[in-house]
């Protein structure tokens, strides 16, 4: 089996990192390059960059923060937000990006990830989906949570791969910030329809959120987490032994301390 990955998420308006619960009550957390050098060295698998306003805003990716964002981890690095066009993942990659997170841009133009993976390989291309249940149903939202469409998250996850996405960001919206857990059964319904590799993102309170993520649901491949993480309720190379003792692969870290 794997090693499951812990991935630290760096939501950034306005060049600070913030968070909210439910994609909404966004608050003012820390500088994002003092964050990413952080998590560089305290044992993250890898990192996530949203610029989380810039679909909503109709404009582009940050690009001065993304870059020294990206010269302080020697780690993988996930980007994403105003990624509207093939020239936008090349940007984005030459800016310090190993992976391009797209979102709005797919709902709206679902080929953006099929020309992006034949230019730059599917291992690039990272299919992020905000979904809330609508009368019983899991549903795709658009444009940072704000608008909801009428696609099924299930068939959305399928043809994302059929396209070329080589990764999935499950961002449950139900669970954002509530610190209750990760969305198990949306989770469990959208990676048993898929084969590639599914980012949990959504709900993680404490440590134990996490082992109960990858027993629970076995198709997760990664968790990702904001919000404990950025306060330091929750040490990685704490949460990485926890899982290590609870027979969950990991890639276990020295510990390092602020």
């Amino acid at each position: 089996m794997l090693a499951r990955r812990i991935i630290p998420c760096l939501d950034v308006r306005n060049g600070r990192v913030v968070k909210g619960v439910q994609f909404e009550g966004l608050r003012d957390v820390d500088d994002p390059v003092t964050l990413a050098a952080f998590y560089n060295v305290s044992g993250a698998d890898e990192l996530v960059f949203y610029d989380i306003t810039a679909s909503y805003e109709d404009r582009g990716l940050f690009q001065d923060v993304l870059r020294r964002v990206a010269r302080e981890v020697f780690i993988p690095l996930t980007v994403g937000g105003g990624i509207r066009e093939v020239k936008d993942f090349e940007m984005a990659l030459k800016n310090g990006a190993d992976k391009v997170s797209v979102n709005s841009a797919a709902i709206k133009n679902p080929m953006l990830i099929k020309d992006a993976a034949r230019h730059f390989g599917d291992q690039c291309v990272v299919l992020s989906m905000d979904v809330k249940r609508v009368n019983g149903r899991f549903r795709v939202f658009g444009r940072g949570g704000r608008d909801e469409t009428d696609i099924d998250a299930i068939e959305w996850a399928k043809r994302g791969q059929d396209l070329g996405a080589g990764e999935i960001v499950l961002n449950s919206i139900d669970t954002d910030g509530v610190r209750g857990g990760f969305d198990i059964e949306m989770l469990n319904a959208v990676s048993s329809a898929v084969s590639i590799p599914i980012v949990a993102s959504g709900g993680a309170g404490c440590k134990e959120d996490f082992v109960t993520l990858f027993k629970n649901a076995p198709g997760a491949d990664a968790g990702l987490a904001a919000s404990i993480f950025h306060s330091r309720e929750v040490d990685i190379h704490d949460l990485k032994e926890l899982l290590f003792e609870s027979g969950i692969p990991v890639r276990r870290t020295n510990h390092v301390s602020d």
